[in-house]
């Protein structure tokens, strides 16, 4: 299938007035400013005056979330079996909205690996995914619910990581501070341990998994970023020394920007329970203060929405796109952070990520120019994963 005379932003750093991109099988097999011939019988798809980018990356969403103002109490008020159909109407939508890969940052009850292997296998439709299962919390600490494991003390939090990876998880994510959803717990407080985190980093790295850590204290992000995570979400109280941190160690950052913002937005009036939006005001300054500086030190910075969180669903990654620009990216440096970043930090640079031969076709067809408005990502014509036009 040739797709014939787009405009194309195609993540490594150019932007094509006219591009001819050939897919063969799963893959592109050309990209070209000349126009391709087609081959006896090939499709030819016209796309003037339509944009093509990369499909995005969502590095933070929870698809098993349904983003009501109490997502922990919507899950727990339904049946598992109703849990499971939400979740895999979340997983369309957020394909359909041109994410084609995921990072799945905390599941319920290991819904989000069932989920990755129903559509691994093709017996639904969604984005790649990355899952990490069960999230690793000190006793009552941030995210205890349906969706965490409590450990405490290295040996348990070892053990813990260990059972993640046996049910077949991705990821390893730790939870290092406190956090705006649970009752009873401060965002800047430390939760686990560094000698905890740093027995759940190992066991990830000895099987080559990645690693995430909920962070948003300053004292907790800098123990986990020594503890060797690959990945700082949230990270509302940075200083200049936990940037130093990261920049030393080459962590990512994955700001979460869209989560408060869009919380706050909902307020109480939405069902957010009050102490949630209490939190997120006093957190929000914060945050911003942060990923300005985060991003004018050069910290690796990639996109994720927090999805599932009120009124902010895993297909809304837009929404964090948006806020990207409106705390000063340009929208081809955000689309950046959605695409080539992101690959990176997923490791998977050499399959998504750009529009280029020999990586996976994973493409977005749009009816307006992304890097002109950011909001264009909104405006989604096709969705091409893994070859196929969804």
């Amino acid at each position: 299938m040739i797709l014939h005379n787009a405009h194309l932003f195609d993540g490594a750093g150019k932007t094509w007035p006219r591009a001819d991109i050939r897919i063969e099988g799963n893959r592109i097999a050309a990209v070209s400013e000349a126009p391709l011939t087609p081959a006896a019988g090939e499709p030819v798809l016209d796309l003037t005056g339509k944009w093509v980018i990369p499909g995005l990356i969502n590095c933070h969403t929870h698809i098993c979330l349904d983003g009501s103002g109490d997502p922990g109490a919507a899950w727990q008020s339904q049946s598992l079996a109703k849990n499971v159909l939400v979740a895999a109407q979340h997983a369309e939508r957020t394909l359909r909205a041109g994410v084609t890969t995921v990072r799945d940052l905390g599941g319920m009850e290991f819904v989000d690996i069932a989920l990755r292997d129903a559509i691994n296998e093709g017996l639904i439709p969604g984005p790649r995914m990355k899952v990490s299962g069960k999230v690793i919390c000190m006793t009552g600490g941030h995210g205890w619910g349906a969706g965490g494991r409590e450990a405490d003390g290295p040996a348990e939090v070892r053990k813990a990581a260990r059972e993640q990876m046996k049910a077949g998880a991705d990821v390893i994510k730790v939870m290092a501070t406190g956090g705006v959803m649970t009752y009873g717990v401060e965002p800047g407080a430390q939760q686990l341990s560094y000698e905890e985190m740093r027995a759940a980093v190992e066991e990830a790295e000895k099987a080559g998994k990645l690693t995430a850590s909920h962070a948003q204290g300053t004292r907790g992000i800098k123990d986990v970023v020594r503890a060797g995570i690959d990945s700082v979400e949230h990270g509302f109280y940075l200083d200049n020394e936990a940037i130093d941190l990261m920049l030393e160690r080459g962590t990512y950052f994955v700001p979460t920007l869209a989560a408060l913002h869009y919380l706050i937005l909902a307020g109480e009036d939405f069902g957010v329970p009050r102490f949630m939006v209490e939190k997120a005001k006093r957190s929000y300054d914060a945050q911003l203060e942060s990923f300005a500086r985060a991003r004018s030190a050069g910290v690796q910075i990639a996109t994720g929405n927090d999805g599932g969180t009120p009124q902010n669903t895993s297909d809304n990654l837009a929404g964090e796109l948006e806020r990207f620009v409106e705390n000063g990216y340009t929208p081809a440096q955000a689309l950046l952070a959605a695409t080539q970043v992101a690959a990176r930090l997923l490791r998977m640079p050499e399959h998504i990520g750009t529009v280029e031969a020999g990586k996976l076709a994973d493409l977005v067809v749009l009816s307006a120019d992304p890097t002109a408005h950011i909001s264009h990502v909104r405006q989604v014509e096709m969705v091409i994963k893994d070859g196929k036009p969804i």
